[in-house]
């Protein structure tokens, strides 16, 4: 069968620069439209967390304590849940630009959301314990934090990718804080120790200490400022009171139930705090997004401008040619001396065409070096989020083979790495590497 060539119009080095431009602006946009996403899952996590607090208190103490509170808290998550549907809606819509990966994580996020109502009517008739709603509760809330990391880990522009890594880091410590409250709630209202979830209470520390190292890391100067001050305020010092009470208490011995009340508000102003940087971080990344959206727009109005002098008024076509070949002119490159680029500049016809020679290289190496240095900085975010994922699978690895808790999973982690002296990052990748054999049998399998 003879070979047909497709016939089309011939592209333009103007058309191909204000395509690339006009591209940028639509990821932006798109960006800015993720951000308002991201804001209102936030939102629903923080709203959900509470929740589960209550939740936690109201079931091991028989249904006699928060139950209004409770209750309040179930009011404030409903309308956040149904502007969460709404923008899932969103999604699907060609405009929109997601992958086929941000919508499998979106569905698995609404799965859980569709069995939430499910979950309060069991609470409502008590017929879940207090550890399995706090339980059920955070699958819910890290089918979210999920879904946020995908859209930080799929971010094209450094600046906005380092305040969303910021951002779900913040996110992870606020999530592992309200797990905290949640299991020290239990604690309290149950009136004795118990050394499974006391164990719990330490790893969940330690997963907020971890995280917020990784948001300081990525966060604006400010934010970090507020973060440390906050770490000076009476309310922090009550929290770690409260904390060695829990976790020095022998297994089985008495607690005083009525800290619950004492419990529940210092965890809480822990947690508000951090909500107050994530309020902040999101009108940091909105910002961000517009400025970044006004820049690209007029760096498009600017381009637009010069090709149409250059249409009107081109250059020599072989000199125009010669310079945009020579290797002083490659994106990248390092200048030439003054002596060499005047003996270059001798060889164009005018002093006009060889400004605009100059103006049409210059924008075409300016735009390139912006994008090798924008990967450049992009990298750094995704090593960050790389090592999060490598260090997360190795914990489902232990937890599924050696049938490990996953504050259990992450201690033998974190102790392979201190008694190899290695990076925990590289103990994660031995262990993923390691085949089935390598592990012991699941106590009764």
């Amino acid at each position: 069968m003879p070979l047909t060539a497709s016939v089309s119009a011939p592209v333009s080095v103007s058309h191909l620069v204000l395509r690339a431009k006009q591209l940028e602006i639509d990821a932006l946009q798109h960006l800015a439209a993720r951000a308002e996403l991201v804001d209102v899952i936030g939102q629903l996590i923080h709203a959900l967390q509470r929740e589960r607090g209550a939740t936690s208190i109201y079931l091991a103490s028989g249904g006699q304590q928060f139950a209004e509170v409770r209750q309040s808290a179930v009011e404030a998550a409903r309308p956040l849940e149904a502007q969460t549907r709404t923008l899932f809606a969103t999604q699907i819509e060609p405009g929109q630009g997601a992958s086929a990966r941000m919508l499998s994580m979106t569905a698995w996020a609404l799965l859980g959301l569709d069995v939430l109502d499910g979950l309060r009517a069991q609470i409502d008739q008590q017929a879940l314990s207090a550890h399995d709603s706090v339980a059920a509760f955070s699958r819910l809330i890290a089918g979210l934090v999920e879904l946020i990391f995908h859209v930080a880990d799929a971010t094209a522009h450094p600046s906005i990718s380092r305040l969303l890594v910021a951002f779900l880091h913040l996110v992870q410590s606020k999530e592992a804080a309200g797990q905290e409250r949640a299991v020290g709630a239990l604690l309290y209202a149950s009136g004795h120790g118990d050394e499974a979830q006391q164990q719990r209470l330490l790893h969940l520390i330690d997963a907020q200490e971890s995280s917020l190292r990784v948001f300081e890391e990525f966060a604006e100067p400010e934010l970090r400022a507020r973060w440390q001050q906050h770490l000076l305020t009476p309310d922090v010092a009550r929290l770690e009171r409260l904390r060695r009470t829990l976790y020095t208490a022998r297994p089985g011995a008495a607690l005083d139930t009525q800290l619950s009340d004492d419990w529940f508000e210092a965890s809480s102003a822990h947690i508000t705090a951090q909500w107050e940087l994530q309020q902040l971080l999101v009108q940091a990344l909105r910002q961000h997004c517009e400025a970044q959206v006004r820049a690209a727009q007029q760096d498009l109005l600017d381009a637009e401008g010069l090709l149409r002098q250059l249409r009107d008024n081109p250059p020599p076509h072989a000199h125009a040619v010669e310079r945009f070949f020579d290797a002083a002119t490659q994106p990248g490159s390092v200048p030439l001396p003054t002596a060499v680029t005047e003996g270059l500049a001798k060889r164009i016809d005018t002093a006009t065409s060889q400004t605009q020679a100059s103006s049409l290289l210059d924008l075409l190496q300016a735009q390139s070096t912006r994008l090798a240095s924008m990967e450049a900085e992009l990298e750094a975010a995704r090593r960050t989020l790389n090592e999060r994922k490598v260090i997360e699978r190795a914990k489902g690895v232990l937890m599924s083979r050696m049938g490990l808790s996953e504050e259990a999973a992450f201690r033998a982690l974190q102790k392979t790495s201190m008694d190899q002296n290695r990076r925990l990052l590289d103990v994660a990748e031995a262990t993923l590497s390691l085949p089935d054999f390598a592990f012991p049998k699941k106590s009764g399998a």
